[in-house]
């Protein structure tokens, strides 16, 4: 950002073109390039323009010279030709030299923003904070934590995010029933399930998201209800649901061996347990891997803090 930041204050039309082989893993291309369309729109920043994905790029490894002819050979077969070229990095002027263009270094000390890309790659979660939470957002990887009513998942979501360090998410569905007093339509679930996945994304791109956000409830859950409340549900419920698959990197089922306790709105214990049954054969209709979740809130925790060290921490 700093690079394009300089350069967009001396240019009037900027080009960027982003390619790698191989490509980054979980950052491929296309990510990256939405990135910075994201970070740098159109409307506010119209002489940036995104170059299109050129063929077989030469791997990353291969001679500067190889590049060189491959980023001439292709900018001119674009009618591409800059007067300019900016980077921070050693091997700038030569490459800019085959262009025929003037080299401007920027920051190549790394004394403005002491950090390069291989260094963020390696430890991408120690190193946050020189990333916009936009970007950073896209390795917080998302744990759902499920259950039936009075199983524990909002006490449990909220001790997550506070010994993690993180971001946690309500359960939206409670506010939208409280809000309409239980009366709810397929619409409403519909309203429920898109909001709760907006809290998490919101959450993600939070300053305070570290590695992990932990939700309490998905879309399938929502589903569920819908069906069970109205014996319907809205075909975009039905897509958000299905998308729970990969939307989540863990996910966690409290058990039910906590005492029930009413506050107003849930049902009895005998209805917590047929609730249970339905989210678990859900969860294995969906063919999605899960940990069950027993004992008090702090071996709970403890429990998860397992899990996730077993993974070896990565998001």
């Amino acid at each position: 950002m700093l690079l394009l930041d300089a350069a967009l204050e001396q240019c009037e039309r900027l080009s960027v073109w982003v390619y790698s082989r191989p490509d980054f893993p979980g950052m491929p291309g296309p990510l990256r390039r939405g990135w910075i369309r994201a970070l740098y729109p159109a409307r506010l920043f119209p002489g940036l323009e995104l170059l299109p994905d050129a063929p077989q790029p030469p791997l990353n490894d291969a001679p500067d010279a190889v590049h060189r002819e491959y980023v001439r050979g292709v900018l001119d077969g674009w009618g591409v030709r800059p007067d300019a070229v900016f980077t921070s990095e050693e091997y700038g002027a030569a490459f800019a030299a085959s262009l025929g263009a003037a080299h401007v270094c920027v920051d190549r000390v790394r004394a403005a923003v002491p950090v390069s890309g291989t260094a963020l790659r390696a430890d991408v979660h120690a190193l946050r904070h020189f990333l916009d939470p936009l970007v950073y957002a896209h390795f917080v990887r998302r744990v759902v934590i499920l259950g039936a009513e009075s199983t524990g998942k909002s006490t449990l979501t909220r001790a997550l995010g506070e010994a993690f360090g993180t971001t946690w998410v309500r359960e939206y569905g409670r506010d939208v029933y409280e809000r309409e007093d239980g009366a709810l339509t397929p619409t409403h679930f519909l309203e429920i399930a898109r909001g709760h996945r907006a809290l998490e994304d919101e959450a993600a791109q939070s300053p305070g998201a570290h590695k992990w956000v932990f939700s309490d409830t998905d879309a399938a859950t929502t589903l569920m209800w819908s069906h069970l409340l109205t014996g319907a549900a809205h075909p975009d419920l039905r897509a958000l649901a299905d998308d729970c698959r990969a939307r989540y990197a863990h996910t966690f089922l409290c058990d039910t061996d906590l005492p029930h306790e009413q506050d107003g709105w849930r049902a009895n214990t005998e209805v917590r347990a047929v609730q249970q049954a339905f989210i678990r054969q859900d969860l294995e209709a969906r063919g999605v891997p899960f940990t069950v979740l027993r004992g008090s809130v702090p071996e709970r925790v403890a429990q998860v803090q397992a899990t996730l060290s077993a993974t070896g921490g990565r998001a």
